[in-house]
This record gives structure tokens, C-alpha cells and sequence, in this order.
């Protein structure tokens, strides 16, 4: 489970930064996107694509990764901007904040997935790249590890809707709490499953007499 990536010889560049996201698939929250620069120097063991880690995994990585790094950053697009950009685009400017925030700056950027945001520099689409390449794997892991921590205490300020569970993803348990309760405004009113829930709430609310 704890297999270390495959480093492709693209990676071989002092200041290639590797660029993942967390949060694509939820119905609620930001997506959160990390950057990161490795120093060669010091290689990290157990770098992997941050599903396939334990929450244990993680965090002791999340440690290495920021104290090893050359750089690292996070950038995020809030719910508003998911809603009015959409998730694709939302989620390229989550990493090109994430990316303005390096500092030293990278020289190239290696992205998980198949589209580049716009960049400073030279960048690379690698589908699954969080399993192939070091630097895309711990940008993996800093932003879930990120995000994950997000929604846990988001949990606290919108209860019932089982955050710090299932992460804002859309599990039956989700659904049916939005069902319920309707939507908080950490939901993506631009996400199907929340409109849908949403619009039944509310229907359920007003014929119960408890709207207007």
C-alpha cells in the first residue's frame, strides 16, 4: 500500500514543482490545491498518491513534506467561486494560486490529471501523476490533508450533515441530510445532487408552514 512513486526523469530539474488538488468531487467546501518543490537532496520514502495512504500515512508524510521541501504552498477556490466559474476552472485557479505562492519559484510545473492551469512557467499534464512522479504525489497529500482538516471543523459549525465523515463527498448520508436539512452555505449550489436536495427541503419546509 505504501509503494514509493515512480520518479520520471522529467523530475531530474532543482525547481520542478508538483501540483495536485483536493476536493473536486465533494458537494460542499473548497477545493484546496498544493504545490510542491522537493529537494532532490532529500528524497522522501513512501510518497504516494494520497488515497491510496492511510490518514496515519498522511499526516506523518504531511511532517516530511514541509520540513524536507524546497518550497511548498496551498491555494484554494472558495464555494462561491466553484458556483460561478465551475469545478474545472475553479480547480485551475486553486493551483495557480497555489503555484504564486512558491517561493523560490519553479522553473517547471508537473500537474496530476489532463489540463494545465496558466502558469509562469513551462507546465506538464500527467494523468495520474500522483502515482508516478514524487513532487505531484506529496502536493497530493499536503492538499487532502489540508482539506480533510477543513471539513473536519467545518463539522462543528454546520452539524448534521456528517462532515468530518464522508469529507462534503456525495455519500447517501449526505443527500439525505441535505434532503433534511437543505443546504448550508458551505454547499456547491452549482452541484446537481445539492440543487435537487436543496429545492425537496424546501418544499418539505413549505408544506409543513414552516417557510415564509
Amino acid at each position: 500500500m505504501e509503494r514509493p512513486a515512480l520518479i520520471l526523469d522529467t523530475e531530474t530539474d532543482a525547481l520542478t514543482a508538483g501540483i495536485d488538488e483536493a476536493g473536486r468531487g465533494p458537494l460542499a467546501g473548497p477545493v484546496i490545491a498544493a504545490a510542491v518543490i522537493l529537494d532532490p537532496a532529500r528524497p522522501l520514502a513512501g510518497l504516494n498518491d494520497s488515497k491510496l495512504l492511510t490518514a496515519r500515512q498522511r499526516d506523518r508524510l504531511e511532517a516530511e513534506i514541509q520540513a524536507g521541501a524546497l518550497a511548498w504552498a496551498l491555494g484554494r477556490a472558495e464555494v462561491e467561486e466553484i458556483d460561478r466559474l465551475n469545478i474545472l476552472q475553479a480547480t485551475l485557479l486553486a493551483m495557480q494560486r497555489a503555484v504564486a505562492a512558491l517561493d523560490p519559484a519553479p522553473q517547471r510545473a508537473l500537474i496530476d490529471g489532463d489540463r494545465c492551469p496558466c502558469l509562469a512557467c513551462p507546465a506538464q499534464a500527467i494523468v495520474q501523476g500522483d502515482r508516478k512522479v514524487a513532487a505531484i504525489a506529496a502536493a497530493s497529500i499536503l492538499a487532502k490533508v489540508a482539506r480533510d482538516r477543513e471539513m473536519e471543523a467545518l463539522d462543528a459549525l454546520y452539524p448534521g450533515y456528517g462532515l468530518a465523515r464522508h469529507k462534503g463527498y456525495p455519500t447517501r448520508d449526505h443527500v439525505e441530510a441535505l434532503r433534511r436539512l437543505g443546504a448550508a452555505p458551505i454547499h456547491r449550489r452549482s452541484f446537481r445532487p445539492v440543487r435537487e436536495a436543496a429545492g425537496q427541503a424546501e418544499s418539505t419546509l413549505a408544506g409543513s408552514g414552516r417557510l415564509g
